[in-house]
């Protein structure tokens, strides 16, 4: 399959996993703290990749493992607290809305910090998409005025983070495979994960059954949603742009807001014309 087609698959893969991370995440909270969601799902993404990856691990120059750990760090580590910890506030559909800013914040700090250079329709197709996105945010808003918005600004924070990681990969690690950049990642992250959980109160608990199914929720996250869907991700970033790659975020609020449909989360009119806006910036941002 070319590269033009291959990547299209990939976007569309990414945003159904990821579009449905968000209703994961919310079920995982019911019995589960942020932290303790956070850890475990790193936990789980880094057994399935030492399985599938380790042999990996040898295939990382030691030159390159500066920015492994980097990109561990803003890529995985901040941003899978950060959601976890700004969902117990907010709803996940105004949560996947949030995380739509990273492709403007990928061009931003690419253009600035990186040296890399975008066509006059990607701008165009990130502010058509940004402006979709605010439609929803603002009419979320009005009809959630019992949510805690502040908790909005950590999703912000995360979106900086993975345009941070997105173009460092890009920059750093584009002749690396994608299993040993995400194999190197939760390398990385395992240990700092288990110490976090360790000291969460969570084995005090772990006998509770609602806790037990919010762990079968977070293990289902921390596989696909984390494990597999970071190697894609990391396999779009070369075979495109930065800025195709993180367009991806635009989808996911569509696909959030149906698993929030189905778990009693309200749709208005105007949000699904944002989500209409979303699509055309989507496809702009990856017209050549």
């Amino acid at each position: 399959m070319k590269s033009k087609q291959l990547k299209w698959l990939y976007l569309t893969l990414l945003a159904l996993v990821w579009g449905s991370s968000f209703i994961l995440i919310k079920k995982g909270l019911i019995g589960l703290t942020a932290l303790q969601l956070g850890s475990l799902r790193i936990i789980f993404a880094a057994l399935f990749l030492f399985l599938i990856g380790f042999k990996n691990l040898s295939k990382i120059p030691a030159r390159k493992w500066k920015y492994i750990a980097l990109t561990s760090l803003v890529g995985t580590f901040l941003p899978v607290y950060l959601f976890a910890i700004a969902q117990t506030e907010i709803e996940s559909s105004v949560s996947s809305i949030l995380n739509s800013l990273t492709p403007l914040n990928t061009l931003l700090l690419g253009a600035f910090f990186f040296g890399l250079h975008f066509k006059r329709n990607q701008i165009l197709g990130i502010l058509i998409g940004l402006t979709g996105s605010i439609l929803l945010v603002f009419n979320g808003a009005l009809n959630h005025p019992e949510q805690n918005y502040y908790y909005a600004i950590l999703v912000l924070i995360a979106s900086i983070c993975y345009a941070l990681n997105v173009n460092i990969i890009k920059k750093h690690l584009h002749d690396l495979s994608p299993l040993s950049i995400t194999t190197g990642n939760f390398t990385i992250l395992f240990i700092p994960a288990f110490i976090l959980l360790f000291f969460s109160g969570f084995f005090e608990v772990v006998q509770e059954i609602k806790v037990q199914q919010s762990v079968l929720f977070i293990m289902i996250l921390g596989i696909v949603g984390t494990g597999i869907a970071n190697i894609l991700f990391f396999k779009l970033i070369q075979i495109s742009s930065p800025v195709f790659a993180t367009s991806v975020t635009y989808l996911i609020p569509v696909i959030a807001f149906g698993w929030g449909l189905l778990d009693s989360e309200i749709l208005t009119p105007v949000q699904y014309f944002g989500a209409f806006i979303i699509l055309i910036g989507v496809y702009l941002s990856a017209k050549k």
